[in-house]
């Protein structure tokens, strides 16, 4: 990612005359630009908030709506803004990775309106019967989304998600600290480093690290392939600070670590902290994923979850979410609205010759087990 203008990312003055970061640039900027009534449809009824329901009429919104997602994957003002339009009040909580959110759901934990797995996931979940079908009807914003994004492998015609975000997996690295840096996975293993290495606490994306290093599929169901990754993930512990999908953004701008398996756009949060943070996608391949909104089979606010979907399918919406959070759009018609430095940004956008490097994780049924037996071994030893 090239890096930031120096009069931005020094200093930028706000209305009041003070210092304002980057950060708050964008956050302040997108909210400028944003346009009450997103939805497209919605009308005043008294001291209550109506919305047109599909095949007409209108249904009442809910007092609130309980939305489960990633940690640092929002613009500030998106909530508050929903909640102004709208008068429904969004109680938002963060998990740190597809597999706690699979297990808080298996759990029994219910209440949740709209969750948002990552693609492989969703076919698990319909699996589990954790999700149910959406009503397209109730999100005419749909039609703002990219091609791909309407017909993803995962589930075409968008019958049980709506896309949020996407990107890449890459590492992360302080320019500064590892001067000697290449695009490969073997970085994570140098040893030079050892206790300023992280890698992510996500069980198929921590052994598709190792797979790609050795030249398998990071779906491969092949048992001695697996168990050759698990023992060359053995060989590098010893090296890591620790396994993180939460806290490396922090890590990587303070310097606490140097090396961090990480996804793309969190890797560009923490260079807007620190400019000598970089990102790089190994040559040897690495994947790529769509992070989808869902309802839970349980949601006890399934039309007003529909009608969040629909705002944030609005155009400047979701280009304020990018904006904020520099992960891809899959918003075609947000392009307008998102900063050119994003937009043309190839380690967000990433150009053909490297996605074709670039694989989905696939959802493997019974064989996922695996993967997590091999990952509790891997962490225990």
């Amino acid at each position: 990612m090239k890096k930031l203008d120096k009069e931005l990312r020094v200093m930028l003055v706000d209305g009041l005359g003070g210092p304002m970061s980057r950060r708050g640039f964008i956050k302040r900027a997108g909210a400028a630009g944003l346009l009450l009534g997103a939805s497209g449809f919605i009308a005043a009824c008294g001291d209550k908030t109506t919305t047109t329901a599909a095949g007409g009429g209108t249904q009442e919104m809910s007092k609130e709506l309980f939305f489960y997602n990633w940690s640092d994957y929002i613009d500030e003002d998106t909530l508050p803004n929903f909640e102004t339009e709208f008068g429904t009040k969004v109680v938002y909580d963060n998990y740190s990775s597809n597999d706690t959110l699979l297990a808080k759901l298996q759990s029994g934990a219910t209440g949740y309106d709209i969750i948002v797995p990552t693609d492989y996931m969703i076919t698990t979940m319909l699996g589990l019967d954790l999700i149910q079908e959406i009503d397209l009807d109730n999100i005419p914003n749909v039609a703002n989304l990219y091609p791909r994004f309407r017909e993803a492998p995962f589930d075409p015609g968008n019958k049980y998600s709506i896309p949020w975000q996407w990107g890449t997996t890459g590492i992360g690295y302080n320019s500064a600290k590892v001067p000697d840096f290449k695009p490969s996975w073997e970085m994570l293993w140098d040893e030079n480093y050892s206790g300023k290495i992280t890698m992510m606490n996500e069980i198929r994306d921590v052994f598709a690290v190792a797979l790609f290093r050795l030249g398998y599929s990071p779906n491969t169901r092949d048992t001695a392939q697996i168990e050759e990754a698990k023992q060359m993930l053995i060989e590098q512990k010893p090296l890591l600070k620790h396994y993180t999908s939460d806290t490396y953004i922090d890590e990587l701008a303070s310097e606490d670590s140097w090396l961090s398996h990480g996804w793309s756009g969190d890797v560009f949060q923490a260079q807007l902290e620190n400019e000598a943070v970089m990102y790089a996608v190994p040559e040897e391949g690495s994947l790529t994923w769509v992070d989808s909104m869902c309802i839970p089979k349980d949601a006890p606010n399934k039309y007003t979850a529909e009608v969040f979907m629909n705002y944030i399918c609005d155009p400047e919406v979701a280009a304020a979410i990018s904006n904020y959070v520099y992960y891809a759009s899959p918003n075609e018609k947000a392009e307008e609205f998102i900063l050119p430095e994003i937009l043309d940004d190839p380690q967000i956008y990433p150009p053909q010759e490297v996605m074709d490097k670039l694989m989905f994780l696939e959802e493997l049924g019974a064989d996922t087990e695996l993967y997590n037996t091999a990952y509790q071994e891997l962490r225990a030893s």
